[in-house]
């Protein structure tokens, strides 16, 4: 697709000797010339290291597509770097029980030139994220993120294209503070990235032509954040001299329709719009992998100018009837042959993965719902479930769960150890929390708060409430109104008794124990005790009413 676009002015810097060491960025030294200059980008890979059963996506397939655009990049004598918004960590488990080191390893061999750090790059401890940049042969970028009062990362590189310098800056979301297990960042701050943009971009602007700015912040349209921390269009409008935003940790693909009004049904293959806010544009590639973005940009006296954008489908495909009536998987675009020798490396970790991962645990009737578009949004029979897993390994009168920790739906038919692992990647332990009546109803109270479309929005056993506007007008546990005098068990994750997900901080309580029990483990046991399970014995049916 080509688009005709408006080009951007940067700023011209202040003279200086016009030689190759001392002639400022933006000044003569590429007068007249027009350089090419492509910008790649992925985003929110979370483990996907490998093909799903479909064939789709996979890093082996990746490098074939950045491979094939950087030889026709070269051969026009234009320059390209390859960018990730961040969240390597966390979502298949054959990367999960390997640290991700199969990402981090098959990244630096197809070539990625620095990265933002995502807040799932803190979802284990620091000395597995420390390990992880080990791994890693480009850096990892964050200008927000302090440890005991100093930068945990570098906040910025930049490269140099053929004299033409470009400026990357990484930065991370300021919800990651509240999105991961809270023990596992002690001494760590997450200050407000566009404050820290607002510092850097200026000096930036004096040391590089072009200022990219690779974020794990998320795109909402016209910077409708709604419970989330700002993210990329609010910092576009606050902080100017940015030439263009790689995003993540919204996991959309950022295709506009019209102005500041996101194409949220776009279709793989089809044209792709990128945002354009304050002079940057905004990009990002949806989400594990599905794409490779390409923006071609042309450099030229000071002016960078966006000719062509796309999001390459990489293997991408849809289901379509075939003429005997039954349905089969067809690719959107032509499929991308895997690079053979990334490949093979690849298949000694998914060898190794499977062997503990393929064992079957137990069979459902039918699909218990946790799909993130689902889970966060509405009751389901998966809340209820792991909900119950945790009250009767606890014997708890109530359970909570925070649905961001649910990453995945258990599927009907067996249940494998893999799958038990997709809900819970994080490793959380289960804890309980013994509370006078007075104090388990300002806790549901609380939870009743949950914007429903976040990570924070609560699933519930053991309880019925009445919910209006967000504020609790009614709440049973075990069928009864609650007694302020009496004491109830409920049962949680260490994550939310930590204060995660800005849920109250229970950790403290003298009615806190951590069992010690990790939640996959807890839910495989219980898959495990109970089949074959009926799903529709776990039905949320009308427990929690919201208007």
């Amino acid at each position: 697709m080509h688009i005709a676009l408006k080009s951007v002015s940067l700023s011209l810097l202040a003279a200086g000797l016009l030689t190759a060491c001392t002639t400022p960025p933006g000044k003569n030294n590429y007068l007249d010339k027009t350089y090419k200059i492509t910008i790649l980008h992925t985003n929110d890979h979370h483990g996907r290291f490998w093909p799903n059963a479909d064939g789709e996506y996979g890093l082996a397939a990746q490098k074939t597509v950045v491979d094939k655009v950087r030889a026709e990049v070269k051969a026009e004598g234009g320059y390209t770097l390859l960018l990730s918004g961040g969240d390597v960590n966390t979502g298949v488990p054959e990367s999960d029980l390997q640290d991700a080191e199969p990402d981090f390893r098959a990244m630096s061999r197809i070539g990625y030139d620095a990265m933002a750090v995502g807040n799932h790059e803190f979802d284990k401890p620091v000395p597995v994220l420390m390990k992880q940049r080990g791994w890693a042969s480009f850096p990892m970028l964050s200008a927000n993120i302090y440890q005991d009062g100093h930068r945990m990362f570098d906040p910025y590189t930049i490269f140099n294209l053929g004299g033409v310098k470009v400026a990357v800056l990484g930065l991370t979301t300021d919800d990651t503070a509240k999105m991961v297990n809270p023990a596992q960042i002690q001494g760590i701050e997450f200050k407000s990235p566009i404050a820290e943009a607002a510092k850097l971009v200026p000096e930036l602007r004096q040391k590089a032509d072009i200022v990219i700015a690779a974020t794990h912040m998320g795109h909402y349209p016209d910077g409708q954040h709604g419970v989330n921390a700002p993210g990329d269009v609010e910092m576009a409008r606050a902080v100017k001299g940015i030439d263009l935003i790689v995003g993540g940790h919204s996991q959309n693909p950022v295709c506009m329709k019209a102005e500041n009004v996101r194409d949220d049904a776009y279709v793989p293959g089809q044209p792709c719009a990128p945002d354009r806010q304050n002079g940057a544009w905004i990009v990002q590639a949806h989400e594990w992998g599905k794409y490779v973005g390409r923006a071609d940009f042309e450099f030229n006296n000071g002016k960078f100018k966006l000719v062509k954008y796309q999001l390459i489908p990489v293997n991408l495909k849809k289901t379509a009837a075939t003429a005997d009536g039954k349905t089969e998987k067809v690719p959107y675009t032509e499929l991308i042959p895997e690079d053979g020798k990334l490949r093979t490396f690849l298949k000694a970790y998914q060898d190794k993965g499977q062997q503990e991962l393929g064992v079957e645990v137990g069979e459902l009737s039918a699909k218990l719902e946790g799909d993130r578009a689902v889970v966060r949004s509405h009751p389901t029979n998966l809340g209820v479930f792991v909900g119950m897993a945790m009250m009767d390994k606890t014997k708890a009168d109530f359970a909570v769960i925070n649905s961001g920790g649910i990453r995945d739906s258990l599927p009907a038919g067996p249940v494998s150890y893999r799958d038990v692992l997709k809900v819970f990647p994080f490793g959380s332990t289960l804890v309980y929390v013994d509370l006078p009546g007075s104090e388990a109803l300002d806790y549901l109270k609380a939870a009743a708060r949950m914007t429903p479309g976040a990570g924070a929005f609560a699933q519930f056993a053991g309880v019925r409430l009445k919910v209006e506007q967000g504020e609790l007008r009614q709440a049973l546990i075990g069928g009864q109104p609650i007694d302020p005098s009496k004491t109830y068990r409920m049962a949680i994750n260490s994550f939310m008794a930590a204060g995660g997900d800005g849920y109250p901080k229970l950790n403290q309580h003298p009615g806190y124990v951590n069992t010690g029990f990790v939640d996959a483990e807890i839910l495989k046991d219980f898959v495990a005790q109970h089949s074959p399970i009926p799903a529709a014995r776990y039905a949320p049916g009308d427990a929690v009413q919201r208007r």
